[in-house]
């Protein structure tokens, strides 16, 4: 059985869309969908520097539209019902424009009000996050909560992503936890914490106006790991992800029991098939990074969709 994955926030790279926009229609596309989330995707995937794209209002539509544009190139709306899909975070906007649940073009709307109020309430104070890799569990949360941080990710595989103040972040990076390390990450605010409480207005006012189907296949939920019942379920949680915890952990979890053999990242894709290397030993991986990963991903999907019998 084949899994289709989206990664989150964090995984883009300066000028990872330059060679994507060699392919037929890719250029135009992203210049619709540009004006779409009012963020010029073209010069932000070619030419912007990491400074740049690490600002949330830029990062969010770009990586939505990365992973769309990645499923266009592989014409992933023609797969056989065989597969299940996940996002983690902001990719679970993807996951749910890949699914049906949204079209494209509001998926990338509703990331422009995301986006753009998290980086507000990003802007109000210095807050961060950071990747704790090893140590005991029990130790690991009991050390966040010592420095008033939440662990706003369970990724799984030995990996918490804490959040809150920049103040409290530099603490627990000079007090890890025994065993651990702790890892900067590349976001500018404490996202999944009530720091974000300020963005869900406008975003929640946006989601009751707009029409959503209900997927095409199974989507997980960040919520519980578990499939959602419907679209309107499913974005009613998109909102309410904004200040919950990512349960990444738990969505590994489904996979696994659900009898998964083959993980097939999204461009900007590594970091989730990196996590399920670690988490679900055994279960094959393809990360989508460059057009160069087309051939192999279309293998791939051929491959595990043939082995869920579809």
């Amino acid at each position: 059985m084949l899994a289709i994955v989206c990664p989150g926030q964090g995984s883009q790279t300066p000028g990872f869309l330059t060679p994507w926009l060699e392919l037929d229609g890719m250029t135009e596309t992203l210049g619709t969908w540009s004006a779409a989330t009012g963020v010029d995707l073209t010069a932000h995937g070619t030419v912007s520097d990491e400074a740049t794209i690490k600002d949330t209002a830029v990062a969010q539509p770009l990586i939505v539209a990365a992973g769309l544009l990645a499923a266009q190139a592989l014409d992933l709306p023609s797969l056989p019902a065989t597969w299940t899909a996940a996002g983690h975070s902001v990719g679970e906007i993807t996951a749910a424009a890949l699914t049906g649940v949204l079209t494209a073009e509001t998926a990338l709307e509703f990331v422009r009000i995301r986006a753009t109020g998290m980086a507000e309430a990003a802007a109000a104070e210095p807050t961060g996050m950071a990747a704790v890799l090893g140590g005991d569990p029990d130790e690991v949360l009991a050390s966040l909560e010592s420095h008033s941080l939440v662990p706003a990710n369970a990724n799984g595989a030995g990996q918490t992503v804490a959040a809150g103040s920049a103040e409290a972040l530099a603490a627990l990076a000079a007090d890890p936890p025994a065993k651990a390390r702790v890892i900067t990450l590349k976001v500018a605010g404490a996202f999944h914490t009530p720091y974000m409480a300020s963005a869900v207005p406008a975003l929640q006012a946006y989601a009751e106006g707009l029409t959503a189907q209900d997927p095409a296949v199974p989507l997980l939920s960040n919520r519980d790991g578990l499939p959602v019942r419907s679209g309107r379920q499913f974005v009613d949680q998109l909102v309410d992800q904004v200040t919950r915890p990512v349960r990444w952990d738990l969505c590994m979890e489904s996979l696994r029991q659900a009898g998964v053999t083959g993980i097939l990242e999204v461009l900007p894709g590594g970091t989730l098939t990196g996590l399920a290397k670690r988490a679900l030993k055994g279960t094959a991986t393809l990360a989508v990074k460059s057009p160069e990963d087309l051939d192999a991903a279309r293998a791939f999907i051929a491959e595990h969709s043939t082995a869920a019998g579809g």
